[in-house]
């Protein structure tokens, strides 16, 4: 899985006492980072508010198809039922023990067959479909079974999918890299003015997208069983992006304590 991290967000900031928490939904938009300004308080009311800074960050990863699928049929059409069994029976045992051979687990093979009579013949379709999570092995088991075996075996364009494990796995990545760079963004806006960031006390995630990637214009013009194996993967890929509003604790600068 690829991760990658959006460009940072605008951040609107906002440092307010407990007392006046009433504008929390009410921040001025305008630059990218705003601090609002206030009368003092007194030393009673000193002690007994609480500075925040609101940040809000965005994030968007993206994860490449872990699973893809490809079909292989076999079809037989002769008078004596006997004969088209045999004839797709020795192409199936055929294509198994190479999948085998090829250290193909039997959990990602499923064979079907469907045997029937057409007028005064006998027909038998067999398929295999096949799972795969290394492309590259993919790749070079079908073409073996091109050059190995005639016209009458069809091999199936490969259709490449995500597990939902890792479907949920890029939901919490986006999450987790947008409070990331929210976090570093309250960060450095604490150093500008001279504070410290303290713990957060409101974390919440308020916008979720997620989209398959698109090939260009020119290249979607065509016909899906013409794209190369790289344009369908990239095609296949799913984008993820979260954006999440923290509220955090501001504290002042420790004084050092002066040793007699």
């Amino acid at each position: 899985m690829s991760l990658q991290q959006a460009s940072q967000s605008r951040v609107f900031v906002e440092l307010v006492p407990w007392a006046d928490r009433g504008r929390e939904n009410n921040l001025v938009s305008g630059e990218d980072t705003l601090l609002s300004l206030r009368r003092p308080f007194s030393a009673a009311q000193a002690q007994t508010v609480s500075r925040e800074v609101h940040v809000s960050g965005t994030a968007e990863v993206a994860a490449s198809p872990d699973r893809a699928q490809v079909a292989v049929r076999i079809s037989s059409t002769k008078e004596a039922a006997a004969e088209v069994k045999k004839s797709v029976c020795r192409r199936l045992d055929y294509i198994t023990q190479s999948l085998q051979q090829q250290g193909l687990q039997a959990e990602n093979v499923t064979v079907t067959k469907d045997f029937r009579r057409v007028e005064n013949a006998y027909h038998m379709e067999a398929e295999v479909c096949i799972t795969f999570t290394e492309f590259g092995k993919m790749q070079n088991i079908c073409n073996f079974l091109v050059e190995k075996l005639d016209s009458s075996v069809v091999i199936s364009q490969p259709q490449f999918y995500h597990t939902p494990g890792s479907i949920e796995n890029l939901r919490r990545q986006a999450c987790l890299v947008a409070v990331e760079n929210a976090w570093r963004k309250a960060q450095e806006v604490c150093n500008l003015v001279g504070q410290t960031l303290g713990k957060p006390l409101l974390i919440k995630e308020e916008e979720t997208k997620e989209w398959e990637g698109q090939i260009d214009d020119h290249q979607s013009s065509r016909l899906s069983s013409s794209l190369t194996i790289q344009q369908k993967i990239k095609s296949a890929t799913i984008h993820a992006a979260s954006k999440v509003f923290i509220n955090f604790e501001v504290k002042g600068k420790e004084k050092k304590k002066k040793h007699l």
